[in-house]
């Protein structure tokens, strides 16, 4: 059993806003988001090992010189644990994915299972934190193959948390409670917003210059 709070539904059924995350829809979101990063992922660790055989090879995923995959995956936080980032996503987007599907099916994982995931996805996403500095201030490119990763990152944090204060995973008051998953979507376009306002501040001068 996952230890789910049976009572969240009715206890959140007369908040204002959107009905709970139901666990299908939780189980859709990680195995498309997942997909998406898994592919990403695929992508970057193949153009990787491409360019170990062929130094002077072009990445399919380089634009031209300020979009360009080339920079990240050269430069010492591109292989931040000894060995090429995309290879943490190989490892850890197959987990979301059979985690989602696994939701589909109607099963209940445990507490423990979904907190550890949780856990997990913020760790990467504080790696993703850390990679989006370093192309906004130290490389001063941007890896379009990257960026389709921390696209992803973003909502496979927020909808587990979503669901974890939901079903009282995360122990939160009441109010803050229904705060964030009655406004779950306004939150995650918020996110969005904040992100892109940090790219443009940092990068958009040169961006607009790259086409």
């Amino acid at each position: 059993m996952s230890g789910r709070d049976t009572r969240s539904d009715d206890v959140l059924a007369d908040a204002p806003g959107p009905r709970p995350l139901s666990p299908r829809t939780l189980g859709a979101l990680l195995t498309v988001l997942g997909g998406i990063g898994l592919a990403a992922s695929a992508w970057l660790s193949v153009e990787r090992y491409l360019t170990l055989l062929d130094p002077d090879r072009v990445a399919t995923c380089s634009i031209n010189v300020f979009l360009s995959c080339g920079a990240a995956m050269g430069s010492w936080q591109g292989t931040l644990l000894g060995f090429p980032n995309p290879f943490l996503g190989l490892a850890t987007f197959p987990v979301v994915v059979t985690t989602g599907v696994v939701l589909l099916t109607g099963a209940r994982l445990p507490r423990w299972y979904l907190r550890g995931l949780l856990a997990g996805t913020v760790l990467g996403q504080l790696l993703i934190f850390f990679l989006m500095w370093t192309s906004f201030y130290v490389l001063l490119k941007l890896c379009p193959a990257c960026m389709v990763v921390w696209t992803v990152m973003w909502p496979l944090l927020w909808f587990q948390l979503v669901h974890a204060v939901q079903e009282r995973h995360l122990p939160v008051g009441e109010g803050l409670r229904r705060a964030v998953v009655g406004n779950r979507g306004v939150i995650l376009v918020i996110g969005y917003v904040v992100a892109v306002a940090w790219l443009l501040l940092t990068v958009g001068p040169a961006l607009v210059r790259s086409f």
